[in-house]
């Protein structure tokens, strides 16, 4: 069993840390356990990143979270089912937090960019567990290649990390999410055509929030 203890006196101890030093502690930590193989490690540490990371609230709007909730549900229900009934939503100030189950890793990618496309959205959180793995081949590099990502997107001050989700399955990186213009979006698909153990780069970024249903 991986404990935090430790990591976390030394992070509380350090009072000098400012929040995206903390924030890129934890992605190197990430970075170990991806290596190490453990996999389920790396969704915990990643959680508790998302709390202490950077975000253009400038993209959301004045939607109310229940307004939000309702437009994903809608576009799950006329998208695809399933994630509707198996995917529960909720929203705090424009921060949307997915969990449950899907079969594939597509339908996890597929309620990300739902959730994204929505108006007033300003950061998605996703939870979702995958239930059949078995057309995942390279579980462990995938994983690290995501967690290196991670890290260069947290490493970099001209980007507003917790507006992009990214994904990998099979070596190939899925992007999602809003930038606030077209550099800050070359700017993150920069980072993911450089990432160790992946070959190709999906780009679903959006740039500004205006067009969002």
């Amino acid at each position: 069993m991986v404990t935090f203890s430790r990591f976390s006196l030394v992070f509380c101890q350090s009072k000098s840390l400012t929040l995206r030093q903390a924030a890129m502690a934890l992605m190197v930590l990430m970075l170990g356990f991806s290596l190490s193989g453990c996999v389920g490690a790396v969704a915990g540490v990643g959680a508790a990143a998302v709390a202490a990371g950077s975000t253009e609230k400038g993209l959301g709007t004045s939607i109310s979270d229940g307004v939000i909730k309702s437009k994903i549900s809608d576009k799950f229900i006329k998208t695809n089912i399933s994630l509707f009934t198996n995917i529960s939503i909720s929203v705090n100030d424009g921060t949307v937090i997915m969990t449950g189950t899907v079969e594939k890793p597509e339908y996890e990618i597929q309620a990300t960019q739902l959730a994204w496309d929505t108006r007033g959205v300003i950061s998605v959180i996703s939870e979702i567990e995958v239930t059949d793995k078995s057309s995942l081949k390279s579980l462990g590099k995938d994983a690290y290649a995501q967690a290196q990502l991670r890290a260069k997107l947290w490493g970099d001050n001209s980007i507003s990390s917790l507006n992009f989700s990214v994904y990998v399955v099979n070596g190939v990186i899925y992007l999602t999410g809003i930038a606030s213009s077209e550099e800050e979006m070359t700017k993150v698909v920069n980072h993911a055509r450089k990432v160790k153990f992946s070959h190709d780069v999906v780009n679903y970024i959006r740039i500004g929030d205006d067009d969002r249903s």
